[in-house]
């Protein structure tokens, strides 16, 4: 035993000897090899990214955030996820023009403190649902909602919606060509990002939730979200960018289209000059998000990942899907919709948070007791959160429970690999120079050789 135990520690420290102080990762490779690169950490390992969102828009002013809670981030990374995009919003932090809340930041930084002690990734979301509480919702301040005293209709059973009434749409007119509010909305951005560059936790920041714009006379919808992806979102994402860089230089920025791109409909998004964007679309089908059932024959998973494709392939930027998930989980395809879309996810992105983390129904992942929700087990897969290497090959078998990852070490840099299993009973072997660590329940760790192959197979049972 004693032999075993000094062999084992032997081949760790030849491992993990130092070769160089720069990472060699070939990461621009892609999430599985191809064409569209992926998410790195600071370290140049190849990121997963895998979780939900995390919200509470019931509370403001002095309740604000305080419906989530430290059970959020506990109970995610015990079924394997390592990703909260957390919902704040612009009304809560700046009350009035120029006077930031210190509360709110605090109570922000209270929930980043959760994910850092549960080893969570944060994507910060200035989430806005139909512009801000001007509507009735929440987002954009209403000091900084001008409709021009155009119209605006409750539509109280169909939100969605109201983005087409005349007030809603001015006011995104507004917010994206005057010249005091694209400054207000960069300087938001430039204190968020100047609390919070230093907190372990934080990944990146997602400037607006779901942008949307006003149509003009004769426009149909597809070619009306392509012109404000073009002339509106661009220059309005490359303002913030410039306004986070100038407090925070390593967080990764997520930029989404309009929520039209659910139709498989390629963005009309241009080049945002900055060297750490990520593209975050959301996955969403209209049928669905009204409580119907998956249709396999009309192939939308197929159509939509054709479409939010080709951005991430042109610009050369890593895909996170911001939110996914359908409202009624139970229905006969959907055990299929769930199969289908966690493997399309997995050919192109860097990961995905679903919508959302929440005890009860509706779009809740689980109960009220903390059980996956019909289905929604199948989102908690083994998969790769970190490889110190360039990735070959990674899928997840769901029907034999087999997860394979296929990767060439790096040669220089760092050499821990790191894999999320959920939890149950995993058996996990690698072919290779690499030795398997299990530290702690539902992680594992392989540290490779440099330049070594690795095959990396976890099974279920």
């Amino acid at each position: 035993m004693l032999r075993t135990t000094l062999a084992a520690t032997a081949v760790v420290a030849a491992l993990l000897a130092p070769t160089a102080a720069r990472a060699d990762t070939g990461a621009a490779t892609g999430p599985t090899g191809g064409a569209i690169p992926a998410l790195t950490d600071a370290r140049g390992r190849t990121l997963q990214l895998r979780g939900w969102n995390v919200a509470d828009k019931s509370h403001r002013g002095e309740q604000a955030l305080s419906g989530i809670t430290e059970k959020h981030f506990r109970d995610m990374r015990a079924k394997g996820f390592n990703l909260a995009r957390v919902l704040v919003f612009w009304d809560d932090l700046e009350p009035r023009p120029g006077q930031y809340s210190k509360d709110y930041l605090r109570r922000i930084e209270r929930v980043l403190d959760w994910a850092e002690k549960y080893d969570m990734k944060v994507v910060l979301d200035a989430h806005q649902d139909v512009f801000g509480p001007a509507f009735g919702s929440r987002g954009v301040p209403a000091w900084a909602t001008r409709t021009d005293g155009l119209p605006f209709t409750p539509h109280p059973d169909d939100w969605f919606s109201e983005y087409f009434e005349p007030a809603v749409q001015r006011a995104f007119t507004h917010l994206y060509e005057d010249p005091d509010l694209r400054l207000a909305q960069a300087r938001m951005w430039r204190v968020l990002a100047d609390r919070f560059r230093d907190h372990p936790a934080v990944l990146g920041y997602d400037p607006i939730n779901e942008p949307m714009g006003e149509m003009r006379e004769g426009e149909d919808l597809p070619t009306a979200a392509r012109r404000i992806e073009r002339e509106q979102l661009t220059p309005m994402y490359n303002r913030i960018a410039d306004a986070i860089r100038s407090a925070d230089r390593e967080g990764w920025i997520f930029v989404e289209p309009t929520p039209i791109v659910g139709e498989g409909v390629p963005t009309g998004l241009g080049r945002i000059d900055d060297p750490k964007i990520v593209y975050a679309p959301h996955f969403y089908n209209s049928t669905m998000e009204a409580g119907g059932d998956y249709d396999p024959s009309a192939r939308w998973v197929e159509s939509y990942e054709a479409a939010v494709t080709q951005y991430p392939k042109q610009y050369q930027v890593p895909v996170v899907v911001g939110e996914w998930g359908p409202l009624n989980n139970a229905l006969p395809n959907m055990n299929r919709f769930y199969r289908e879309a966690m493997a399309s996810l997995g050919r192109y992105s860097s990961g995905w948070a679903g919508w959302e983390w929440c005890y009860g129904g509706g779009y809740c992942a689980v109960d009220g007791a903390g059980a996956f929700r019909t289905n929604k087990e199948l989102t908690a897969e083994p998969y790769a959160e970190a490889v110190a290497g360039t990735v070959r090959a990674a899928a997840y078998d769901s029907g034999a429970g087999v997860y394979r990852l296929d990767y060439d070490s790096a040669r220089r840099g760092p050499r821990a690999t790191e894999l999320s299993l959920p939890p149950g009973a995993w058996q996990v072997a690698a072919r290779g120079r690499a030795v398997v660590l299990r530290p702690r329940p539902g992680r594992v760790v392989l540290l490779a050789a440099p330049g070594a192959r690795v095959t990396v197979t976890v099974t279920r049972g």
